[in-house]
């Protein structure tokens, strides 16, 4: 795939934004609209060419990347802009995290007017956005996919084929739901341990090499000091919004219903998060929430 095609990107929020700049950084003309103004203006200095709509954007890409907040703002922007506009056989790439229905309901709408469309929402949040080394689930085709690949491993260390339309989101969900609780019983070992006269270090040394081991403890430590630099050495600021995270607990728990799976795991980390999220008013980071279990913010 040659690294001028011409790419719009709709959507340059705090994912959005490092996203569209790695591709520009990777040669592609890339054709950036945000409703911020403010948001426009840094995909600018990163490179992007400025659109006045989406429209705009749209017209004669090749490619259309979206970031969007929800289902409603991507099946939104696809019947306003992208469907009137988009060339025959452009390439759609959705990269919101987004309900698994109404990313099927997009690439079929898709489908319907000729045009290729994939799921593929990220895992890596802010820091990885930036770095290009965000991890893609992609749903769609095997010609979707093949054609997705080698933009999307422009912004990404890992582009994984999910399977069929929807499949991407499915896979979104499910990693996140196991992240939100697997993050609470992080915290809620740490906070323990502490309260049982454990260094938090030392403990930290220990299970990071033994069973209790995951990714919450080993590579996203929820206390200072304790573990490689994470979002709680910086006040619990940057990284996963906890907004965010119940934002995709919220999703699995409506694709659960939507099968009839049983979730308790997933409900409880829903309800704590609900909990955090209320009570925190400064977008912390989901980290956050072992201060409830060490009961300094918001008890529940």
């Amino acid at each position: 795939m040659e690294n001028d095609m011409k790419i719009a990107f709709i959507g340059l929020g705090n994912m959005g934004g490092g996203m569209a700049a790695n591709l520009a950084k990777a040669g592609h003309e890339v054709r950036a609209f945000d409703l911020s103004e403010e948001a426009l203006a840094r995909a600018v200095e990163a490179g992007c060419a400025r659109a006045a709509s989406a429209a705009e954007a749209v017209s004669g890409a090749e490619a259309v990347v979206t970031m969007l907040p929800a289902g409603r703002h991507v099946a939104g922007v696809y019947e306003a802009d992208v469907f009137p506009n988009a060339a025959p056989g452009t390439l759609l790439l959705d990269c919101s995290t987004i309900d698994v229905a109404t990313a099927r309901a997009n690439i079929e709408a898709s489908t319907a007017k000729g045009l290729v469309a994939v799921d593929a929402p990220v895992s890596g949040g802010i820091a990885a956005a930036n770095a290009g080394t965000l991890t893609f689930m992609v749903g769609g085709t095997d010609e979707g996919f093949a054609r997705a690949q080698p933009i999307l491993a422009k912004m990404g260390k890992a582009v994984i084929h999910a399977g069929d339309a929807g499949a991407g989101q499915a896979a979104k969900i499910c990693n996140n739901m196991l992240l939100g609780a697997s993050m609470i019983a992080t915290c809620e070992s740490l906070a323990l341990a502490q309260k049982l006269g454990l260094d938090p270090q030392k403990f930290f040394d220990i299970a990071s090499v033994s069973s209790g081991q995951c990714w919450s403890l080993t590579s996203y430590a929820p206390l200072p000091g304790v573990g490689p630099t994470t979002p709680a050495d910086n006040g619990y600021k940057g990284g996963f919004a906890a907004a965010l995270m119940l934002k995709d607990l919220r999703l699995a728990m409506e694709a659960a219903q939507s099968v009839d799976a049983d979730v308790p795991m997933g409900s409880r980390a829903r309800e704590l998060y609900e909990a955090f999220v209320a009570a925190d008013k400064d977008g912390h980071d989901f980290s956050a929430i072992i201060q409830t279990l060490q009961g300094s913010r918001c008890p529940l």
